[in-house]
């Protein structure tokens, strides 16, 4: 449970579309408060996706073989798959086309009007959901009778969460670097957001697969 928390929560973390959106968020007019405001509704999201799976297990893991183990790891086969698949479809579409620079210009606009409680409220739609799907279908594992269970879930959702968090700390204690290193990433973010989408998605993917069929195998 723990390699596989770790990978996904890694992946969540540097997922573009939600890093390109709070950059946007930050650099706004009171873009400190909504930066908060987009952080605690993104961990109030994640933490409400952990507590439903372990409310429906317990907290006692199924035993393996089990038909909620075998559906555990089906379910993470299934986001794997489609992650592959989505990348690949990505990438070929790019190949074909050639590269399009993203413009943020529109979206940038409108997160400047946006209010500290609209903020809260766009990150658990700007999450990568099929990945904080595969990642709750991993929890069901989580034993709770062990404490390393709980310090393994809240590692979790602080890694999942660390790329916002070190943006927000960064604005906040040291402003006037953080608006040029934030713009720069922006930048980065709006003519290379294609290929770390695709990167993403590929690695996410091919890792859930070969762990699920491991696992489903075993």
């Amino acid at each position: 449970m723990v390699l596989d928390l770790v990978v996904i929560g890694l992946c969540i973390a540097v997922f573009p579309l939600s890093l390109t959106a709070f950059v946007l968020v930050v650099s706004a007019p009171g873009g400190t408060w909504k930066g908060f405001a987009f952080i605690i509704g993104w961990l109030a999201c994640f933490v409400a996706v952990l507590v439903a799976v372990l409310v429906s297990t317990g907290g006692t893991p199924p035993a393996p073989k089990s038909p909620p183990s075998t559906a555990s790891s089906a379910v993470k086969l299934a986001i794997g798959v489609g992650l592959v698949a989505y990348g690949w479809y990505r990438h070929t579409v790019r190949k074909r086309t050639g590269p399009r620079p993203r413009s943020t210009g529109g979206m940038a606009a409108r997160l400047d009007r946006v209010s500290v409680w609209t903020a809260a409220g766009l990150a658990p739609l700007l999450q990568p959901w099929g990945l904080v799907a595969a990642g709750a279908a991993t929890v069901v594992g989580a034993d709770l009778s062990h404490t390393s269970s709980y310090l393994v879930l809240v590692a979790y959702c602080v890694l999942a969460t660390s790329t916002l968090l070190a943006m927000q700390l960064y604005t906040m204690f040291a402003p006037d670097t953080a608006r040029v290193r934030l713009g720069n990433l922006r930048t980065w973010l709006e003519t290379h957001q294609e290929q770390a989408l695709v990167a993403v998605a590929l690695v996410a993917g091919v890792f859930l697969v070969g762990r699920s069929i491991y696992q489903l195998a075993s």
